[in-house]
């Protein structure tokens, strides 16, 4: 079972935060050209996989102007079938080349058997909230744990159907997923809004704000905003990272950081990028948002 250092006593009281942006293809040039008020950048650990050549090389230039954090998307914590080996054996040699800050993944399961292949969905698929799904994420999380000897967080998901079968809430399925494993969550309060606009009778705030109460303070290691394409009520939301950060996350933001304290916070934007400085600057609002909450707090 891995151990994380400060498994015992997690809650973060530290006064100041760590702030970064997720560092895209188009912005690949901007980061080394263009210093920026940020702290860490976020980078898809697939994109990187491969040993030497120019992706290798642009991680490693990076890492010596910003702390790295390798958030993957391909992992499939949840899938009854194991993850490929060569996926886990590119994500350890990565991890141990960067020595990144942070380490992630989802709630979501990708692999699967099919006529005895191994196969990956190409997407985050949800799963049911139950006791045997609880088991093969929490292998599969003490695998990647024990290979790489890094921490890793788990992001909630943005699902658009509920599968059936579900014994535990969500937040209880998570909340007993680090208990299990030490690993720690990562808490995207944008994937939380469209939930709340897709699925809840609530108004999507409230119930953002309920699904966060439930979810232990010392378990929380990281934090992600993000903006989505607004739709009308009753149509589906998609979250396509492809807006800046909506006023309701920024509220959201203000009330997740009173309740779980200083924690590293990312600006995810994936689609219809912005400038590198119009990225920058949600990350210097995030600062500004922050620094006022935990100056009161």
């Amino acid at each position: 079972m891995f151990t994380h250092p400060n498994s015992k006593d997690e809650t973060n009281t530290l006064k100041t935060i760590s702030i970064g942006v997720g560092l895209r293809h188009p912005h690949y040039e901007d980061v080394l050209a263009q210093p920026a008020a940020i702290d860490f950048v976020e980078v898809h650990s697939e994109n990187f996989f491969a040993k030497g050549g120019a992706s290798r090389a642009l991680i490693k230039q990076v890492a010596q102007h910003y702390p790295i954090s390798l958030h993957s998307t391909a992992l499939g914590l949840g899938s009854q079938a194991a993850i490929a080996g060569e996926y886990l054996s590119s994500l350890t040699d990565l991890a141990q080349e960067i020595n990144p800050i942070l380490m992630s993944d989802h709630a979501a399961f990708s692999w699967g058997n099919i006529n005895g292949n191994t196969v990956h969905a190409g997407d985050l698929l949800p799963i049911a909230f139950d006791e045997k799904n609880l088991q093969y994420m929490a292998n599969n999380i003490d695998q990647v744990q024990q290979l790489t000897g890094q921490r890793l967080l788990v992001e909630n998901l943005s699902a658009y159907l509920i599968p059936t079968g579900s014994t535990m809430s969500e937040t209880e399925f998570l909340g007993e997923l680090t208990r299990r494993t030490h690993c720690g969550l990562l808490i995207d309060l944008n994937n939380l809004i469209v939930n709340g606009h897709n699925f809840s009778d609530m108004a999507p705030i409230e119930y953002a704000k309920d699904w966060l109460s439930h979810i232990p303070t010392g378990s929380v290691g990281e934090i992600h905003l993000a903006g989505f394409t607004q739709v009308k009520k009753g149509e589906l939301a998609i979250d396509d990272h492809s807006q800046a950060v909506s006023h309701t996350v920024w509220d959201l933001y203000g009330h997740a950081l009173q309740r779980f304290g200083a924690l590293p916070t990312l600006i995810e934007w994936d689609n219809n990028l912005p400038s590198w400085q119009a990225l920058v600057n949600e990350a210097v609002k995030a600062r500004a948002i922050a620094q006022e909450v935990l100056t009161d707090a």
